[in-house]
């Protein structure tokens, strides 16, 4: 088998040379970071899990007419998708107060949004990815007013799809973040989903016991990463067939000791 030409390496992912122009080879890692990679680990089997749930997610965005990269999963760690000029705008929708914004504003963690915000951060690890404003976004031409509308666009209809497929799961959505980017035909250019979606980019809370079933396990040193991830896509119906090998499916139900509980949803 002739050597892959690799193509980009990220904190979580790493990009190879697709089998068609046009194509992108995605491999999933289990390499773990946090603030701005200041902190590492593994979470081991991260990857092949955080394949299957996208895959799972951006299959059932395309169903409502969201256009994805996503074109299809090629084994345990990789997925085949579109290549896209990547808009260097990390897009977070917010639908309860967590993490940063509570820092910031002095908001209680866990207190419902009046509605849902949409934040822009701009993608550079050296700067730390500091929040820009929709002017600073025109003013240097990261994205056009156009393509700032269908993202928004984009985002919101993805948050309400999302929010609704977790709750049927017994999971709160209370925040996640999106890529975007653009792919060509000639001189056109349109906007569609690109990077992944899960537990590494959303927050995801028990609805009953509040339990994080996400990276802030792995960010705030609260142990059992591993059965969280595997907890989502369990209750996503995917995790029995998720191509892991032997020792790495667990139930997290088994293993609840290793989980301290975060704060319960307010009433």
């Amino acid at each position: 088998m002739s050597r892959r030409r690799q193509l980009y390496e990220g904190k979580a992912k790493i990009l190879y040379e697709g089998p068609e122009p046009g194509t992108i080879i995605q491999y999933f890692k289990d390499d773990a970071t946090a603030f701005n990679a200041q902190k590492k680990g593994t979470i081991n089997g991260k990857g092949v899990i955080n394949n299957r749930i996208s895959e799972h997610v951006f299959l059932r965005l395309a169903h409502i007419g969201i256009p994805t990269h996503f074109i299809r999963r090629l084994n345990m760690r990789e997925q085949l998708v579109r290549q896209v000029e990547i808009i260097p705008l990390e897009v977070v929708v917010r639908n309860v107060a967590a993490g940063s914004i509570s820092k910031r504003l002095g908001i209680e963690e866990g207190e419902p949004l009046p509605h849902t915000l949409i934040e822009y951060y701009l993608k550079s690890d050296e700067l730390q990815d500091p929040m820009v404003a929709e002017e600073h976004i025109a003013c240097f031409g990261w994205a056009t007013n156009e393509e700032m509308q269908d993202i928004s666009a984009m985002a919101i209809r993805v948050n309400d799809f999302m929010c609704g497929m977790f709750a049927a799961i017994d999971i709160r959505l209370i925040d996640f973040k999106l890529e975007f980017g653009r792919i060509w035909d000639g001189d056109y250019s349109r906007v569609i989903l690109a990077d992944e979606i899960s537990p590494d980019n959303c927050r995801l809370w028990d609805m009953t016991s509040g339990e994080k079933l996400d990276k802030d396990r792995f960010r705030r040193d609260l142990g059992g990463e591993e059965e969280a991830y595997q907890e989502v896509a369990r209750r996503l119906g995917i995790l029995n067939d998720a191509d892991s090998g032997p020792g790495e499916v667990f139930d997290l139900t088994a293993h609840r000791s290793k989980l301290r509980t975060g704060p319960k949803p307010k009433k």
